[in-house]
């Protein structure tokens, strides 16, 4: 069963950094395409950012030139670095993969909370 583990969340400053972590078992990271989303409370999951299979990355408009999607081979792990914060980050953030198959999976999310 695939596993994915996120991590990094926590409470942060508008304005701050935060970088999360996916790390993968029994998915390769490297040959699927590595999403993360976000939920906010009372609001519907929302895409925040992907890397393709090929290593092509999209993102939200909402947070183009803020977030960074990126993936480490070696570890097996995807990685969202989160910077210039702001309160409407707030949400869980989640990690998923679409496999060669089409088969996805999900993450058990991680809190983001920007309050100063």
């Amino acid at each position: 069963q695939v596993q994915l583990v996120e991590s990094g969340g926590g409470l942060v400053q508008p304005g701050g950094s935060l970088r999360l972590s996916c790390v993968a078992s029994r998915i390769i990271v490297r040959s699927s395409d590595m999403y993360w989303y976000r939920q906010a409370p009372g609001k519907q999951r929302e895409f925040v950012a992907v890397i393709a299979s090929g290593g092509s990355t999209n993102y939200a408009d909402s947070v183009k030139g803020r977030f960074t999607i990126s993936r480490d081979n070696a570890k097996n792990a995807v990685y969202l670095q989160l910077s210039s914060l702001k309160p409407e980050d707030t949400a869980v953030y989640y990690c998923k993969g679409v496999d060669w198959r089409g088969a996805e999976s999900w993450g058990q999310g991680t809190q983001v909370t920007v309050s100063s």
